[in-house]
């Protein structure tokens, strides 16, 4: 059976290839663009576009995949979190804010996100105290019809 150049070839081209593949996986290096580059060319080629809703939704779409490959900030400044959500506590009375710094430090129940609308911070107090007398209304003096004025 004769084979010709290309057919001979082509298992030593296909083991080339595996091995290529192999080693750049081996390394861990994936083969995807820098994300940065990847915005660019995705930015271009929105920019061909002729329908301005087209070409707004694919800026969007573009601006929120190099968003997703950007760390967020709660992993590169844990501590800048902690001092914006104290900072929230700031304007209140003093009364009150001694509460909202024990809530944001975690005490208390919180629910909901921010996708959904919002975050709810709940810390119940019980405070023990006296209640102050109120003195007794005369019976007969609430029944009396007031006097009329001459």
């Amino acid at each position: 059976m004769n084979l010709n150049p290309t057919q001979r070839l082509r298992p030593a081209l296909t083991v080339l290839a595996w091995l290529a593949c192999s080693a750049s996986w081996a390394a861990g290096k994936p083969n995807a663009p820098d994300p940065k580059s990847q915005y660019h060319r995705d930015r271009a080629a929105c920019s061909a576009m002729r329908v301005a809703d087209e070409q707004a939704n694919c800026l969007s779409e573009a601006s929120t995949r190099l968003a997703s490959t950007q760390p967020s900030l709660a992993e590169e400044h844990p501590d800048i979190l902690k001092r914006n959500a104290l900072m929230r506590c700031t304007p209140l009375p003093d009364a009150l804010r001694s509460d909202c710094v024990a809530r944001m430090q975690g005490q208390g129940s919180t629910s909901g996100s921010v996708a959904a609308g919002g975050i709810y911070r709940e810390l119940v107090t019980r405070e023990v105290g006296t209640i102050a007398p109120v003195a007794p209304v005369a019976p007969d003096a609430a029944a009396a019809p007031s006097p009329a004025k001459p």
